[in-house]
């Protein structure tokens, strides 16, 4: 059975991980991770992708989290009648039962995954405008009180990078090896299914 696992752009390169670590026989299509400034454009997407993948494939999973779509992504699933991999958002998901008591310990938490540390130069500081206009960073950010990056890799140049995006953010940084947590135990289950 060959089997898609349409994934948020977001979490491309670790599903692709997990599929070479548990030996999958699927396929990994990315949906652009920039579609989360636009949520409500994620459903849409997803499914132009279910139908592609629907051409090919035996089976489709989704590998995104809600990414605040207000439920209109798991409405659109369930009118497909496509699964995907339970939790609000990937930091949920890595955070492995974790993620509330965080939140509920510091409120003003600003999450990094890899992805997001590998990339925070061009989706927060370009997209929002901080190269251009600094100033916006206390506005934007004013409430923050701490960066907590949810590592996936232990790799000394991702830890730098979440360094220097505590640094651009003007907030301390603690860094909590997470490895793939839920996402992984969550998409083993479907997969097994």
């Amino acid at each position: 059975m060959r089997t898609a696992l349409i994934a948020c752009g977001a979490l491309a390169r670790e599903v692709l991980a997990l599929k070479a670590k548990h030996e999958w026989q699927a396929d990994v299509l990315a949906v652009p991770s920039l579609l989360h400034n636009t949520p409500d454009r994620i459903p849409q997407a997803v499914a132009r992708r279910i139908r592609e993948a629907r051409a090919v494939f035996d089976r489709v999973i989704v590998v995104y989290g809600d990414c605040g779509t207000g439920g209109r992504l798991d409405a659109l699933l369930a009118a497909e009648g496509v699964e995907r991999v339970a939790g609000p958002h990937c930091y949920e998901m890595y955070a492995n039962g974790q993620f509330q008591a965080m939140m509920d310990r510091a409120p003003g938490t600003f999450f990094l995954t890899d992805y997001l540390a590998r990339s925070f130069d061009h989706l927060v500081v370009e997209r929002l405008g901080l190269a251009r206009h600094p100033e916006l960073r206390d506005d934007y950010f004013a409430n923050y009180t701490k960066v907590v990056y949810l590592a996936q890799e232990d790799k000394p140049e991702l830890v730098a990078k979440a360094e220097w995006a505590a640094r651009a953010l003007g907030l301390p940084l603690e860094v909590v090896h997470v490895g793939y947590g839920a996402l992984e135990s969550r998409l083993v289950e479907m997969m097994k299914a």
